[in-house]
């Protein structure tokens, strides 16, 4: 169960560190670190924000497999901190737990979109209802 919640929590670190409250974020998992390890909170601050730097560079040229390894630093970061001090997986659950509803969960129904689109020649048109990475011509 913690393997599961240390996965979730990394993947969802690094993702809402892409995000505009990303601020909050950094925050957060700095205070988690100084509740086991005061000395280290700043530092865990620091790391936060260039994990942020690097999510973005990865992001715009899509590069999954940087953005996967960001998720593994992080997830074993967070494995360590919980395996020395097994009550912080409750503290790291809720954390995780109001990202997610921050967000809306990502899936979020919100009724009927319209939306239409007239392309003529050889343009071409790209819709969506929500991100959208496109690379190459």
């Amino acid at each position: 169960m913690e393997s599961d919640l240390v996965a979730s929590a990394a993947t969802t670190l690094v993702e809402r560190l892409t995000g505009e409250a990303w601020q909050t974020v950094v925050a957060a998992i700095g205070g988690l670190w100084r509740r086991v390890h005061a000395e280290q909170g700043d530092a865990v601050e620091a790391d936060a924000a260039e994990t942020r730097a690097a999510a973005l560079r990865a992001l715009e040229i899509a590069d999954d497999e940087a953005v996967a390894e960001l998720v593994g630093e992080w997830r074993s970061r967070l494995r360590r901190l919980v395996a020395g001090n097994p009550a912080v997986a409750d503290e790291l659950r809720r954390m995780v737990e109001g990202w997610a509803s921050a967000s809306g969960g990502g899936d979020t129904d919100i009724g009927s979109i319209s939306m239409r689109v007239r392309a003529s020649g050889h343009s071409s048109v790209t819709m969506a209802g929500r991100d959208v990475h496109i690379t190459g011509p």
